[in-house]
């Protein structure tokens, strides 16, 4: 923990384009063999650097589905090498979209013929982009004062199990930073609670969804400002029922509602909730997290026939359509049961936990506001009980610095069953383990 006193805030901020090259299977939706045929927005890897003369942090957002923790781990060793930042110190997510290449294996998706083995060479490729946006944006640092707000926004999607009374989390965190010497904007880092899957398997273009309209709309209006997107804990949230269409102009209405929230609260902030002099601190824990069992596959086999002839029921009785999307997903959770239960019948699921049987936690201090960095796909209820339990600006990032092979859902979703729950190698409890860890590193950096 430090101890001397900061000196004058830096921050530095950097974006590469990670699109592929090539036509490339676009992972997100099972049994669609969706290749690439061009890109409607690319794909970025931002990053932005805090220094506070003594400590950098280093937070990077890649519209990326998950990226494993091993991959993190490489890429961090990559960057303290490169920039001379800790790797203990660097923040990795994936902001979730659904409309880019696969970079980690899920072993769920195994008897799913359309999901190809990762390519190699697009791996490289995205290490070196990840590398060079890292080293740009240290770089690039600038003197700079910064504020913590919030934005709230609801009408973006909602919770997709309990559509009518499921909790949500509707608010935006906000770091915005100006430049110190003529006060023009500089970077926002925005960490936002929603599934990016306005667009579907239909869509063959390479996209990063809603959130790429919320940093043009944004980067649009304050000129100079450079924007980093982070999703939240979103397991359980998505658009699904306050979509018109599953259409990219949907996309950029829902990213315009996000973007004018975000720009009504940085718009909203006065001279004296800037700070040109903070100070900077993380710290990080690895925690055992408790795995989960599977029905036999004759049971799996079963359960799966029940959730197709439902599916099948609801299409026949002309259900609403979020209704019959839910059935369909709980169609595709129970076919990877099935896998499952296979691998655990076999005994190479038990590999499988031991290489995922801890999970990181991290937090990272940024002046009074915290960044609670968690892997995985997270109920929204996790976070909001991190946020009620912390003192201070307190965020959470989804998917962060690893995946886990799933959701962490809660013990209620547990119990019912559903997509979600069925595509989760962990116990509901994993989710308590989280967040006890995050609460506990922040009240420890609080100090």
């Amino acid at each position: 923990m430090k101890t001397t006193p900061p000196k004058g805030l830096r921050v530095g901020t950097a974006s590469r384009d990670i699109s592929p090259l090539k036509p490339m299977f676009l992972v997100g939706y099972p049994h669609v063999p969706r290749i690439s045929t061009g890109v409607h927005d690319p794909l970025l890897v931002s990053a932005i650097c805090f220094d506070d003369g003594e400590t950098s942090l280093l937070a990077v957002a890649l519209d990326l589905l998950f990226v494993s923790a091993e991959t993190v781990c490489e890429w961090r060793r990559a960057i303290e090498q490169a920039a001379g930042i800790p790797a203990s110190r660097i923040l990795i997510s994936a902001t979730h979209t659904h409309s880019g290449p696969i970079t980690a294996e899920l072993l769920a998706w195994r008897d799913d013929p359309v999901v190809p083995a990762i390519d190699p060479e697009y791996m490289a490729f995205l290490k070196h982009r990840v590398v060079e946006a890292a080293v740009a944006a240290r770089q690039s640092a600038v003197p700079a004062r910064l504020a913590v707000t919030a934005a709230i926004t609801e009408r973006l999607g909602g919770n997709r199990i309990s559509p009518v009374d499921g909790p949500i989390d509707p608010e935006a965190g906000i770091l915005f930073a100006r430049r110190r010497d003529n006060d023009e904007p500089l970077a926002i880092q925005m960490i936002y609670s929603m599934h990016p899957t306005v667009m579907h398997e239909d869509s063959t273009l390479v996209s990063s969804d809603f959130p790429a309209f919320t940093r043009r709309y944004l980067e649009a209006a304050l000129s100079g400002a450079k924007v980093i997107y982070h999703t939240g804990p979103s397991g359980n949230l998505s658009p699904r029922y306050h979509v018109k269409a599953q259409t990219f102009a949907e996309a950029e209405r829902l990213g315009h509602l996000l973007g004018e929230a975000v720009l009504r609260a940085v718009q909203a902030l006065r001279e004296e909730n800037f700070a040109d002099v903070i100070s900077l601190d993380a710290v990080s824990e690895l925690v055992a997290i408790p795995s989960r069992s599977y029905p036999s596959v004759v049971s799996a086999r079963e359960n799966l026939q029940r959730a197709q002839a439902d599916y099948l029921r609801l299409q026949r009785e002309g259900a609403p359509r979020g209704q019959v999307r839910t059935a369909e997903c709980t169609v595709f959770g129970a076919e990877e049961v099935v896998t499952l239960a296979r691998a655990e019948a076999s005994g190479e699921l038990e590999e499988w936990h031991r290489r995922y049987a801890r999970a990181e936690v991290q937090v990272l201090r940024v002046g009074g506001a915290f960044l609670v960095a968690l892997p995985g796909e997270l109920f929204v209820e996790y976070a909001l009980r991190i946020k009620r339990a912390c003192k201070g600006r307190t965020f959470v990032v989804n998917l962060a610095n690893g995946e886990l092979q799933g959701y962490i859902v809660t013990p209620e979703a547990e119990k019912a069953g559903g997509y979600e729950a069925q595509m989760s190698m962990f116990s509901a409890a994993a989710g308590d383990v989280l967040t006890s860890a995050a609460v506990k590193l922040t009240q420890e950096l609080a100090t």
